[in-house]
C-alpha cells in the first residue's frame, strides 16, 4: 500500500493508510509489541502486555494472521507446547507503513492546531 499523501487536494485529510486492520486499538497494541520482539512473543506474553483475555486475543491474532501480518507458530520446547507469534515480513514493512501515515496525521493536527489556535481554544470551551 504505497500511496502518496494527498497534499493540496480534495481529501487531504483522508488519511487512506490508516487501515482498519491494523488501526483497531488492541491489534495495534499487538503489532507494537511484536515490531520490538525478534523470535516473537507468546500467547501468555502478549496476552499479558495487552491486556486481553483469551478469547479477544485469539479473535485478534486470527484476523493479523488471515491479512498475513504475523505468523502463529507451536514451540514445544520446555513442559508445556506454547503458541509463539511473530510479525512476517510483510506485516512489518505495512506497519511502517502504517506508522509513517499516522506522524502525518499528528503533524497534521499539529499545524492546524498552530494555525488556528483561537478555534481550537473555543472548541475546549476556554474562549
Amino acid at each position: 500500500m504505497n500511496r502518496t499523501p494527498k497534499q493540496n487536494r480534495e481529501g487531504r485529510y483522508c488519511y487512506e493508510g490508516l487501515v482498519r486492520i491494523i488501526h483497531e486499538k488492541a491489534r495495534l497494541g499487538l503489532l507494537t509489541c511484536l515490531a520490538g520482539a525478534s523470535g516473537g512473543l507468546t500467547f501468555g506474553e502478549l496476552q499479558r502486555l495487552c491486556d486481553l483475555t483469551d478469547g479477544n486475543l485469539n479473535r485478534h491474532l486470527k484476523q493479523l494472521a488471515d491479512a498475513e501480518l504475523v505468523v502463529l507458530s507451536r514451540d514445544e520446547t520446555g513442559s508445556r507446547p506454547h503458541t509463539v507469534c511473530e510479525l512476517t515480513n510483510a506485516g512489518r514493512e505495512r506497519f511502517v507503513q502504517y506508522l509513517a501515515e499516522l506522524q502525518r496525521v499528528v503533524s497534521d493536527a499539529s499545524k492546524q492546531m498552530k494555525q488556528s489556535p483561537t478555534s481550537i481554544r473555543r472548541l475546549a470551551g476556554d474562549a
